[in-house]
């Protein structure tokens, strides 16, 4: 699958849910029912579809039997989200990754699953792999040849090249994208309050002053995507996939951007977010009116982990957003049989499905069956047959 470094660590067990929730006899099916009437199925999968080279994943997709991109596929086709965020997929500019994906894979049912149809796609640019021209990981050089670790760790985002472990948004419903707001070039250091690294030994900042005018705070993006979802106004998906909190040293920068990646979304749904700005200059956040769905892997368990402590926790404790912790037979499972404990680095929730906490919540969970389940071919254990994360999903009501 490709180098992990810039994703999630290959070490991980990720998107593990439900270790607080009921004893695993009362978890839900992988495989959900539909949603109810009125409700719509958003989901966020960490797809493990990035790879080493450029071009190397669009190879992939131009034949339909590829067995990591198969299993991949068939999970979403088993889940049947409505909206889907995938992570990690190579983004590449004519947009033809996507393309391959759906009809090569997703539209193609196997092994008893029908096909699914997305006839809205929504990708973008994201910063991984582009060049800063600066020196970000603080070596004292600036690294311009991609495909080297050392140019990856000076780029906006970690990645060898251009694209790596981008965004893409499908759907079944349609996607407003004259309406899309992008923040891909927003600065770290225009973020009030930032917690911008340190050299813990002399107070100084981590970065210089060329670092500092430049840096990036997404190290993907952030993108709110409105989607016509059938009730009185459009849901705006609010996308990310933050900086995993790790690969950095005693100055943690990692830590400190995962978190204020997140809290960006904090202000985006506060009432005072004058300071935030979009890539076409357009300042302001998210309407107090509008209905919204916080989705993607944000690479911060709320309670163990890496990450800073109060990461995802000033999301989760947001008044306007709602948990609706999702369960799985498979992460219980996992949780139960971790000797290390339930929440270790190998077993950690860091993918999420927030809605607004005023739309109602019908359903929710993960695709993670547990062993004796003849769909956990699917989801495996170590080498993954399709990704490291697990697909989280949530039924949302709309009509709210």
């Amino acid at each position: 699958m490709g180098p992990r470094t810039g994703g999630s660590p290959a070490t991980l067990v990720l998107a593990s849910s439900g270790v607080r929730a009921a004893p695993s006899h009362r978890a839900p099916s992988s495989v959900p029912p539909p949603p109810p009437e009125g409700a719509v199925r958003f989901a966020t999968f960490n797809a493990a579809l990035s790879r080493a080279e450029p071009g190397e994943l669009l190879a992939d997709l131009s034949v339909p039997g590829h067995h990591q991109i198969r299993n991949v596929a068939e999970i979403v086709q088993r889940v049947r989200p409505d909206v889907l965020l995938v992570n990690e997929f190579d983004h590449d500019p004519h947009h033809l990754g996507p393309r391959l994906f759906r009809d090569n894979y997703l539209a193609r049912g196997r092994r008893g699953t029908r096909g699914i149809d997305y006839p809205y796609v929504y990708t973008g640019p994201v910063n991984t792999g582009v060049a800063s021209g600066a020196d970000l990981d603080g070596n004292g050089r600036v690294a311009t040849r991609p495909g080297s670790i050392d140019y990856a760790a000076d780029a906006f985002g970690f990645g060898l090249f251009p694209g790596q472990y981008g965004m893409v948004v499908f759907s079944r419903l349609p996607l407003l994208t004259d309406r899309v707001r992008t923040f891909r070039r927003f600065r770290w250091a225009d973020l009030p309050g930032a917690l911008l690294p340190t050299d813990p030994g002399t107070g100084r900042p981590f970065h210089d002053a060329a670092a500092r005018e430049v840096m990036r705070l997404s190290s993907k993006a952030h993108w709110d995507v409105p989607v016509e979802a059938g009730g009185r106004r459009p849901v705006h998906l609010l996308a990310s996939h933050p900086t995993p909190p790790t690969f950095d040293g005693p100055e943690r920068r990692n830590v400190l951007r995962n978190h204020d990646e997140i809290r960006f979304w904090v202000d985006y749904l506060s009432g005072a977010a004058g300071h935030l700005y979009d890539d076409q200059g357009h300042r302001g956040g998210l309407s107090p009116l509008a209905p919204f769905v916080v989705a993607g892997d944000l690479n911060a368990d709320p309670h163990a982990g890496s990450a800073h402590p109060k990461a995802v926790r000033q999301l989760l404790e947001h008044p306007a957003v709602q948990d609706p912790v999702p369960r799985s037979r498979g992460g219980l499972g996992a949780a139960a049989l971790d000797p290390a404990g339930p929440r270790t680095e190998g077993h950690l929730r860091v993918d999420y499905v927030l809605p607004a906490r005023d739309l109602g919540v019908r359903g929710a969970g993960v695709f993670w069956p547990a062993a004796d389940e003849p769909l956990f071919r699917l989801t495996g254990d170590r080498p993954f047959p399709s990704s490291d994360h697990r697909l989280v999903w949530a039924d949302v009501d709309v009509r709210s």
